[in-house]
């Protein structure tokens, strides 16, 4: 097997490097990753200025642009042969509900679905996560479970690991992706010559977050796996909208 790996955290996270070490004892690898930490960027491309390709001393090549971008450029400029799956990881933090709209590691797999190829975002939950070894250990049994049943080429599954030691790990749920409240206010505050500043407040609680959802499996100590689709349409609301339409 040959897997294109990336993250959003930049090319020298801990958790890029513990992704890299697990993969690489399974399948040839090509480690494609940001300069620098990028999360939240979710899917944007650079499309006013080149990008520059650099190799880092851990042998992680490193892009200076988006986790998008580094996946897009490895598919289509760097890699004669195509890989048979993209793996983005190991976010230093969880991707849960709606934080895929905004994540770079879950926009970093879904470039690799865009592109034709299965693809797997993964991520190790809490605010200073440090059992990144447990959450390698996770994608090699989800790798097995693709080499005995293998993904069709639009999948896209979201992987989110407790902050636990491998044997704590009560096993893997098949989840949906919940929801949180609203997020937090900015927080205005001024530059040191009185111009006004606004940091992004943190995300929301959680709201919808029972039992078959994301939230739900990673607080109990499950591995959470949620598959995703790119198709955003209201399949539901079609009709209902024509209906609209129709009679202004």
């Amino acid at each position: 097997m040959r897997i294109l790996i990336s993250n959003d955290d930049g090319y020298l996270a801990p958790g890029l490097t513990a992704l890299h070490r697990a993969i690489d004892t399974v399948a040839q690898t090509l480690v494609v990753a940001p300069d620098r930490n990028r999360s939240g960027a979710s899917n944007s491309l650079t499309l006013t200025r080149p990008l520059r390709v650099n190799k880092g001393p851990n042998g992680f090549l490193y892009l200076d642009g988006t986790p998008t971008d580094c996946v897009h450029v490895a598919l289509t400029g760097l890699m004669d042969d195509e890989p048979d799956m993209v793996v983005a990881g190991i976010n230093h933090g969880a991707n849960l509900g709606d934080d895929v709209i905004y994540s770079g590691t879950v926009a970093a797999a879904m470039e690799g679905r865009f592109l034709g190829l299965p693809a797997i975002a993964v991520s190790l939950a809490g605010s200073n996560p440090t059992h990144f070894g447990t959450a390698g250990q996770v994608v090699l049994q989800v790798l097995e479970r693709i080499a005995r049943n293998p993904l069709p080429a639009d999948s896209i599954i979201n992987v989110n690991v407790p902050d636990r030691e491998l044997s704590e790990i009560r096993g893997f749920k098949a989840t949906r992706l919940g929801y949180r409240h609203k997020s937090e206010p900015v927080v205005r505050s001024q530059d040191p010559h009185g111009a006004d500043i606004y940091w992004v407040g943190p995300a929301g609680a959680e709201q919808d977050a029972g039992p078959g959802t994301d939230f739900w499996a990673v607080r109990e100590g499950f591995v959470s796996v949620t598959p995703l689709q790119v198709d955003l349409t209201r399949h539901e609301q079609l009709q209902h909208f024509q209906e609209w339409l129709d009679h202004p």
